[in-house]
C-alpha cells in the first residue's frame, strides 16, 4: 500500500516538472492554443470598431495568457529574425530570395522578386521547358537556347548565319560586307552588300569588278599591279629601275641581260590587261647565278658600284619574291646565301618572324614587313641575303666617319641585305634586330654597326638609325629603324709613326741586301773557306735574300688575292727555311764539338732538311687553310692562321737553343783540359758564338714580332723593325768580318787591284793564302778531326 502511494506521489512530481519547464510562448504551443482554442486569438479592435492586428499585415496574432504574440508569415521574416515575437517589438519584411540564392532559378534565367514569393524568366533567347513565361525553382523547369539560325532569311541572302547561347551572328559571305565595316551583325539593321559597292579602294589604282561566285577582281590601271592576284589590291610599280641600263652596262656589263628581262616581265605586268604569271624561283636562280659571276671577279674597287650592285639586288629581290609560292625559298650559291619568307593572303599578317643564315640572324614584326594595311598588296615578304666577299670591296669607304687616334677601320662581319615587301622602310616605327656573325672573334667591345649609304658621296658606310644593343666575341646585335644592307665595323689599333718605321724598314732591307749578295758571293765563289759550314751559311742568306726582296716588291699588293696569296705562301716558305738551316748549322756545331767523329753532312741530307722541311710544312697549310695567305692590309698569314709559322720557328729556336747549351758546356770543358789544342778550340768557338749571336738575333726578332697584334705595342715595333731589317747587315758582320780566313781573302782580292801600292801587304796575304790552303785540306777530311788532333 505504501509503495502505491509512493508511485502517485512521483507521477505527481513528474508532472508538475513538466508544467513549470513548458515554453508557453513557443510557437508549437502557440498553435496548439489557437487551433485547440479559437477565444485565445487576439481580438483588439480600433476606435472606428474595425479589426486590429497589433502584429501587422505580414504576421498572425496570438494571445496566450493575455499577451499578443506574433507569427511572420511565410515569404516573411523578422527584422531581428526570431520565428516569434511580442506584439510592436518587431515587425516582419519581405524576404527577397534572388539575393539570397543566386542559384534558385538555375541558368540562363532572371530571378524576379514578388510579395511575397519569387519568380523565375527565362533569359532573351531561351525558353521554358513547360512553355510558362514565369516559374519557381523548385518546380524543376530549365531553359533552353533558341536557334534563331532555324528561322527562314533570318540573316538576308548574302550572309551565313552562326547560332550562339541566346543570340546569333550574321557573316557576310565572300565578296560581300558591312558598310560599318563591322565583320558580323545581328537582326535586320545591317545587311551584306557587294564589296565594290561598298568600298571603292578595295581595288586601289584598279577596277572592282564583281563576280556571280560571290568574288570580286580587281582590273589595274597603267602603271600599276597585282603581281597576277586579281583579288589583290592595285600597287604602283615603278619598272624605271630597271631601265638604266646604259650605266649598268658600264659599271656592271654582266647584269645588263638580267635586267632587260626584268624590265620587260614589268612593263608586262603594268600593262597587260591579263598578265602572264611569273617564274618567280627561275628569277631568284639567275639573280643568284649574276651575284656569283659579278663576285667571283674580285672586289669592285669603287663605292659606285658597290651601290649600283646592291640597288640591283635589292629591286630584283622586291620584284621577284612577290612571284614565290609560300612559304618561301632557301638558297645559296659559291657567293651568296639566300632566306626568302612569303605569305599571301588577305589578312595583313601579325606576330614576330625570325630568319637565320649562317652570317646573320633577323628578327623583325610581320606588321613591319606588311606595312600600311591601306595599301597592302595581299602578300608579305621577308628576306635576308648575305654575300660571300663582298666586304672586300666595300672596305675603305667610310665617308664621314672617322676613327679614333692611332685606331683604323675593318670589317668584320659579312655584308647581309635584309628588306621586306613594304615600300616605305626609310623610318620604321617598330626597329629591326640584326644579329651579325664576326669574321674574328674577339674580346674588343669596340664594335659599330653600320649600314651602305648610297646618297653618301657615292656610297659609304653610315651609323645613322642604328647601334648596338649587344657585343659578344662571336657576334654583334644590332637595331636599326630601317632597312638596307649591313654590317660590323670594328676599330682596331694601329702602329704609331708609321713613316719613321717604314723609313728604317726600306733603309735596313736596301742595306741588308748589298751586305747579304756579298756574303753570297763570299761563300759561293771562294773556294779557300768552303766547307759545311760556309755552305749552310750560303744557304741561309741566299734565302733570306729572296725574301726580302719579295717583301719589298709584294707585301703590300693585295689589290690581286690570288697574288696577295702567292706572295704570302712565299714569304712563309724561305722565313722557314732560314730557319731550317739554322738548325742544320746547330746540329753541325753539336756534331763538331760533343760527337767526336766525321761530321760532315752530305750535301742532299742538308738540302732535304733546309727546304724539304719548310716544302712540306707550307704545302699542310695550303691545303688545310689556303684563305690564310694574305690579309686585307698586307701579303702575309691571317692572325688565327699565323702558327703555322711560328710553331715551327719555336720548335727550331728551342732545338738549337738545347744544342748550343750541351755546346757550350763541352766547350768549357775542354777549355779546362790540360792540353788543349788552343787554335782549333779558337776556331770552334768563335763558330759557336757566331751561331749563337745568330740564333739571337733571329729569334729575338720574330719574339718582338709576337707582340705586333696588341695595343700599346711601339717600343716592339720599333725593336722588331730594326732587328728585322738589318738581318742582312748583322749576318755579313758577323760570318764575314769577324772571320779572319774571310777577311784575309777580301784582303788578297783588294791586293790584285791595288799591288803596287800594298806590296808588302801582298806578301803577308801570300802567306796566309798558303796557310788557308793547307787549312782547307785539313777540313775536307771533316773539322771533327780537329778535337782528334788536339789529342795527340
Amino acid at each position: 500500500m505504501a509503495s502505491k502511494w509512493n508511485l502517485m506521489i512521483l507521477a505527481l512530481y513528474l508532472s508538475l516538472v513538466m508544467v513549470l519547464s513548458t515554453d508557453f510562448s513557443s510557437p508549437r504551443f502557440i498553435r496548439k492554443r489557437n487551433i485547440a482554442n479559437d477565444e485565445d486569438k487576439c481580438t483588439e479592435t480600433n476606435d472606428d470598431g474595425t479589426p486590429n492586428n497589433p502584429c501587422g499585415t505580414n504576421a498572425t496574432c496570438s494571445k496566450i495568457d493575455g499577451i499578443n504574440y506574433c507569427q511572420c508569415h511565410v515569404g516573411f521574416q523578422s527584422t531581428s529574425k526570431n520565428v516569434s515575437f511580442q506584439a510592436l517589438a518587431d515587425q516582419c519584411k519581405d524576404i527577397n530570395e534572388c539575393t539570397e540564392n543566386n542559384e534558385i532559378c538555375g541558368p540562363n534565367t532572371a530571378c524576379e522578386n514578388t510579395i511575397p514569393h519569387y519568380s523565375c524568366i527565362c533569359l532573351n533567347g531561351f525558353n521554358s521547358t513547360t512553355g510558362l513565361e514565369s516559374f519557381r525553382g523548385s518546380e524543376n523547369v530549365t531553359c533552353n537556347d533558341i536557334d534563331e539560325c532555324k528561322k527562314e532569311d533570318v540573316c538576308g541572302p548574302n550572309a551565313a548565319c552562326l547560332n550562339t547561347p541566346g543570340s546569333y551572328h550574321c557573316v557576310c559571305k565572300s565578296g560581300f560586307g558591312l558598310k560599318s565595316g563591322r565583320f558580323n551583325f545581328t537582326g535586320s539593321q545591317e545587311k551584306c552588300e557587294d564589296m565594290c559597292s561598298i568600298d571603292k579602294t578595295i581595288c586601289g589604282n584598279g577596277t572592282c569588278h564583281h563576280r556571280g561566285n560571290g568574288s570580286h577582281e580587281c582590273a589595274c590601271h597603267e602603271g600599276f599591279t597585282n603581281y597576277g592576284n586579281k583579288r589583290s589590291r592595285c600597287t604602283a610599280l615603278n619598272c624605271d629601275v630597271f631601265k638604266d641600263r646604259n650605266n649598268l652596262r658600264e659599271k656592271l656589263p654582266a647584269a645588263h641581260n638580267l635586267m632587260v628581262q626584268l624590265e620587260k616581265s614589268c612593263l608586262n605586268l603594268t600593262e597587260s590587261e591579263d598578265p602572264k604569271e611569273l617564274d618567280g624561283e627561275d628569277i631568284m636562280k639567275q639573280l643568284l647565278s649574276l651575284i656569283d659571276e659579278l663576285l667571283s671577279g674580285g672586289a669592285f674597287n669603287d663605292n659606285r658600284k658597290v651601290s649600283t650592285f646592291l640597288n640591283l639586288v635589292e629591286n630584283s629581290l622586291k620584284f621577284a619574291a612577290a612571284f614565290i609560292k609560300p612559304p618561301g625559298i632557301n638558297g645559296s650559291s659559291s657567293y651568296s646565301e639566300l632566306e626568302l619568307l612569303v605569305m599571301k593572303g588577305a589578312d595583313l599578317p601579325k606576330g614576330a618572324v625570325t630568319l637565320s643564315s649562317k652570317q646573320a640572324k633577323l628578327d623583325l614584326q610581320l606588321e613591319t614587313a606588311a606595312g600600311d594595311p591601306s595599301y597592302y598588296p595581299g602578300f608579305t615578304t621577308v628576306y635576308l641575303l648575305g654575300y660571300a666577299n663582298l666586304e672586300d670591296s666595300t672596305k675603305g669607304f667610310y665617308g664621314k666617319m672617322k676613327p679614333e687616334a692611332n685606331h683604323r677601320f675593318e670589317l668584320n662581319s659579312k655584308v647581309v641585305t635584309a628588306s621586306v615587301s613594304n615600300r616605305n622602310t626609310s623610318h620604321l616605327e617598330e626597329p629591326i634586330k640584326l644579329t651579325l656573325y664576326h669574321l674574328k672573334k674577339t674580346n674588343e667591345m669596340n664594335h659599330t654597326c653600320v649600314f651602305w649609304d648610297a646618297s653618301e658621296e657615292g656610297g659609304s658606310w653610315s651609323t645613322r638609325g642604328c647601334q648596338v644593343i649587344e657585343s659578344k666575341p662571336e657576334h654583334t646585335v644590332c637595331s636599326c629603324n630601317h632597312l638596307s644592307s649591313f654590317a660590323v665595323l670594328m676599330a682596331l689599333y694601329d702602329v704609331e709613326d708609321t713613316f719613321e718605321l717604314q723609313l728604317i724598314t726600306w733603309l735596313g732591307l736596301s742595306l741588308s741586301l748589298i751586305c747579304l749578295f756579298i756574303c753570297i758571293l763570299t761563300f759561293s765563289l771562294i773556294k779557300s773557306i768552303k766547307s759545311p759550314r760556309t755552305t749552310i751559311h750560303l744557304h741561309l742568306c741566299i734565302n733570306l735574300f729572296i725574301a726580302f726582296i719579295i717583301f719589298l716588291a709584294g707585301l703590300s699588293r693585295t689589290e690581286n688575292r690570288v697574288g696577295c696569296a702567292v706572295v704570302a705562301g712565299l714569304l712563309h716558305f724561305f722565313f722557314l727555311a732560314a730557319f731550317c738551316w739554322m738548325c742544320l748549322e746547330g746540329i753541325q756545331l753539336f756534331r763538331m764539338v760533343v760527337l767526336v767523329f766525321n761530321t760532315n753532312f752530305k750535301t742532299l741530307y742538308m738540302l732535304a732538311g733546309g727546304y724539304g722541311v719548310p716544302a712540306v710544312i707550307v704545302a699542310i697549310s695550303a691545303i688545310v687553310n689556303a684563305g690564310g695567305y694574305g690579309t686585307e692590309k698586307y701579303c702575309w698569314l691571317h692572325l688565327e692562321f699565323i702558327w703555322s709559322f711560328f710553331g715551327p720557328v719555336c720548335v727550331i729556336i728551342a732545338v738549337n737553343i738545347f744544342f748550343f747549351l750541351i755546346t757550350v758546356w763541352k766547350l768549357a770543358e775542354k777549355f779546362s783540359s790540360l792540353n788543349p789544342d788552343l787554335d782549333n778550340l779558337h776556331k770552334i768557338k768563335v763558330f759557336t758564338i757566331t751561331a749563337v749571336a745568330q740564333l739571337t738575333l733571329l729569334g729575338t726578332m720574330w719574339i718582338f714580332g709576337c707582340f705586333q697584334f696588341n695595343e700599346g705595342t711601339i717600343v716592339t715595333s720599333y725593336l722588331f723593325t730594326v732587328c728585322g731589317s738589318f738581318q742582312g747587315v748583322m749576318l755579313f758582320v758577323m760570318h764575314c768580318l769577324f772571320s779572319k780566313q774571310v777577311r784575309d781573302e777580301y784582303g788578297n782580292i783588294l791586293s790584285r787591284f791595288w799591288a803596287p801600292r800594298v806590296k808588302s801587304y801582298s806578301n803577308i796575304t801570300d802567306s796566309h793564302t798558303s796557310k788557308a790552303n793547307a787549312s782547307k785540306s785539313s777540313q775536307d777530311t771533316g773539322e771533327s778531326r780537329l778535337w782528334a788532333q788536339s789529342k795527340f
